[in-house]
């Protein structure tokens, strides 16, 4: 078990019907996060609270495809890494588009860290039933496609509208 690793979801805090942004800060510079709250409010919720604990602080972008995706939130930093629990299910309709932001998902159980930044779009992930679409780049875009593995997140900053 990694030291970051939780037990258990985190009590339900936020307020659906608000607006949360999450600014993410990265050797490469800041880009900015609006979060879904009403189309996947335990995701965002759970997204909120680590961003709120520090737990993102120090960890790396481990995935990076070009084209496709970018992705971070490992604490382990290679794909693998977990909090011990997984998020339920909040496919929605939202486009999976370029900036879209998910959650990862597979069968290890990564679903409750890992998070995605689409760098194309990607319909077929609207398809799979597996991930839980929570936000897109609102700004920074130009900072996310500069993003290569190993490049550190030395924070996330959240805001509520």
């Amino acid at each position: 078990m990694t030291p970051r690793m939780q037990r258990t979801l985190p009590a339900q805090t936020i307020d659906p019907s608000r607006g949360y942004t999450a600014t993410i800060h990265t050797d490469r510079g800041d880009f900015e996060l609006k979060l879904d709250a009403a189309a996947a409010p335990i995701t965002v919720n759970n997204f909120v609270s680590l961003a709120q604990e520090g737990f993102y602080g120090g960890l790396t972008f481990h995935r990076v495809e070009p084209g496709f995706v970018v992705q971070g939130g490992d604490p382990d930093g290679n794909g693998t890494g977990g909090v011990g629990y997984r998020l339920p299910d909040e496919t929605n309709p939202a486009p999976w588009n370029q900036g879209s932001v998910g959650m990862a998902s597979n069968a290890a159980g990564v679903s409750g860290c890992q998070f995605f930044i689409l760098l194309g779009d990607a319909p077929h992930l609207g398809r799979s039933g597996v991930y839980n679409h929570f936000g897109t780049v609102g700004s920074g875009m130009e900072v996310v496609r500069q993003i290569r593995p190993g490049d550190v997140i030395k924070g996330i900053d959240v805001s509520i509208a």
